[in-house]
């Protein structure tokens, strides 16, 4: 019974020297993170970064410090005025992440929060400077060179604090009442000069047309006059006869014209009257 008492406390004691060892002597760096010391005898932060996995270190002289190596999104917003003076809202997508092999100044300098220290006033910085250089209407038709300086810009400032960008893009941009209320007077005035131009186009077509249905009856005339001279009133005569059939013609087709001839049948002399075309209506 004795041995068994003594066999459970050196368990006990096994067991709580290896629980004090592995929580004061070992630390687990996860997939994706690196850890820098932090050396209470030799001077603060060893320039020395460790990888993955689990390692050792002096208890209660060294304490682990775990730093995030991973491309991290974030979104910078700004509002800033353009070369015409006019205010725009930009949103901005970064994906960044610290140069490994410098992580121990950039904890020394900028602390675990580094890119929350160093982006947002980059960006801003960058992106005012980069649109201050452009119109307002540049801003949508040259997006794509627009991105491209501003990427170039944060990429060059992020390198002096030792961060990669992994991309950059804009992601929003809009623009203040005054511009928007500007293009759509813009745009209605465009249309008002297109409909001026059309109204002018067509009154030169009726104009010319005019000019040239004048011509044609005066040329008509001046056929007929010539017709007239030559043959005497016989080409009056044909017009009439041709009048007289196109009459008979539309009288025949009516079916509500009654004709009603003279007491004298239409005969010749004084006593002649004057036959009648009735139109009988249906009711």
């Amino acid at each position: 019974m004795d041995g068994i008492i003594k066999l459970s406390t050196r368990l006990g004691l096994a067991s709580i020297g290896f629980g004090f060892i592995s929580e004061t002597c070992l630390y687990d760096v996860d997939g994706g993170r690196r850890a820098v010391i932090f050396d209470k005898l030799n001077g603060g932060i060893q320039q020395l970064v460790i990888g993955e996995g689990t390692h050792f270190r002096i208890p209660f002289i060294q304490d682990p410090i775990i730093l995030d190596v991973r491309s991290r999104p974030r979104t910078i917003h700004s509002s800033t005025g353009t070369k015409d003076l006019q205010m725009v809202n930009i949103s901005l997508r970064v994906l960044s992440r610290p140069l490994e092999d410098k992580l121990p100044s950039i904890y020394q300098s900028l602390g675990v929060d580094f890119d929350d220290r160093v982006l947002p006033s980059l960006g801003n910085e960058v992106l005012k400077s980069v649109v201050a250089q452009y119109n307002a209407e540049e801003l949508l038709s040259k997006r794509a060179e627009i991105s491209q300086q501003i990427r170039q810009g944060l990429i060059k400032r992020a390198t002096a604090f030792n961060l990669i960008l992994d991309d950059v893009s804009i992601t929003h941009l809009t623009f203040g009442r005054e511009f928007a209320k500007a293009i759509e007077q813009k745009q209605v005035a465009q249309q008002e000069a297109e409909r001026q131009t059309w109204v002018v186009a067509r009154s030169d077509q009726e104009r010319k047309a005019a000019v040239i249905r004048a011509e044609g009856e005066a040329e008509a005339a001046n056929l007929i006059s010539d017709a007239i001279q030559k043959a005497g009133n016989g080409i009056i005569e044909i017009r009439r006869i041709d009048t007289a059939k196109e009459v008979a013609q539309t009288v025949a087709r009516s079916r509500n014209v009654s004709y009603i001839p003279n007491a004298n049948g239409g005969g010749k002399g004084t006593g002649a009257g004057t036959n009648l075309l009735l139109n009988l209506g249906n009711n």
